[in-house]
């Protein structure tokens, strides 16, 4: 029970039917509350950061307390590299330990993403790491910033993908996107089921935030082994830090640490028992 690849926790959870929540964390206190979280229920999860944070949460600092933290975890944890396309970064999170990376080339021609990933594959082998790329493009960006819109996965290319690149998973857009939805999405299930039966691989759900449980269990009944939480988990963290500070009393560095630990926690218990199946 620790530090573990993507790989093993999503080709075991594809096998069973079941889901992996990926948590994208930001400091110490995400960190500690997600495996918290994860130790409590006894379940395997993936902590992760995705590039574009990384001008809040610099790789060199936080990306050895995730790794030391998965080590020492009583349950398996997979540490990812999330939605990098820059390799520079991919192979210092390599270097620092991570044992995934997610190479995101969604945005380029279809044979370049094609290009990407396989590199990204290929540097990730020499330290024994798996990937996971991305085909059709999910909304949104993880720090609201930007916005590419949404194109669905094209189910006839994603067998071809997959075997042309080497991912151990593959993240699908099927009408998700990141960030806040500001009306519910309608995903588009029918397309989820017709690439699970051809993609061979593993699928995975970005911008699951805002999402509902009933969509979040279709999903997982149709191939979806890992799903990405990062909003609501950011969204918690800073309510709970919030409404410390607004209470009555002195307040405190200590005091405030306990709250943004409490806070990822409990969205991390949340997700972690609907992705599992957890009553």
């Amino acid at each position: 029970m620790s530090l573990v690849t993507m790989d093993m926790l999503v080709q075991r959870a594809w096998a069973e039917g079941s889901c992996i929540p990926a948590f994208n964390v930001g400091n110490l206190e995400m960190i500690r509350g997600a495996i918290r979280a994860a130790e409590e229920l006894d379940k395997p999860i993936i902590i992760q950061i995705a590039e574009r944070l990384l001008k809040y949460s610099p790789l060199e600092y936080i990306g050895p307390a995730m790794v030391n933290a998965a080590k020492a975890a009583k349950v398996d944890v997979a540490v990812n590299m999330d939605h990098s396309s820059s390799f520079y970064v991919i192979e210092e999170a390599l270097e620092l330990g991570f044992t995934s990376v997610m190479y995101d080339g969604s945005t380029n021609p279809y044979e370049d993403n094609i290009i990407g990933t396989r590199r990204a594959y290929e540097l990730a082998s020499k330290y024994g790491a798996s990937v996971e790329g991305e085909l059709g493009l999910v909304g949104g960006s993880e720090d609201g910033l930007s916005d590419h819109g949404i194109k669905c996965t094209n189910p006839d290319l994603a067998h071809d993908f997959c075997e042309k690149t080497g991912v151990s998973a593959l993240a699908v857009a099927i009408g998700n996107a990141h960030g806040d939805y500001p009306v519910a999405p309608e995903l588009a299930f029918d397309i989820l089921e017709e690439i699970n039966h051809k993609a061979g691989k593993p699928l995975v759900l970005h911008g699951g935030s805002g999402l509902t449980d009933d969509d979040f269990r279709k999903a997982v009944s149709l191939g979806i082994a890992k799903i990405n939480i990062g909003t609501a988990s950011f969204k918690n963290v800073t309510g709970f830090a919030a409404n410390y500070l607004a209470s009555e009393g002195k307040h405190d560095y200590f005091g405030l640490n306990t709250a943004m630990t409490q806070g990822m926690y409990e969205n991390a218990l949340r997700h972690i028992k609907v992705f599992t199946g957890i009553e």
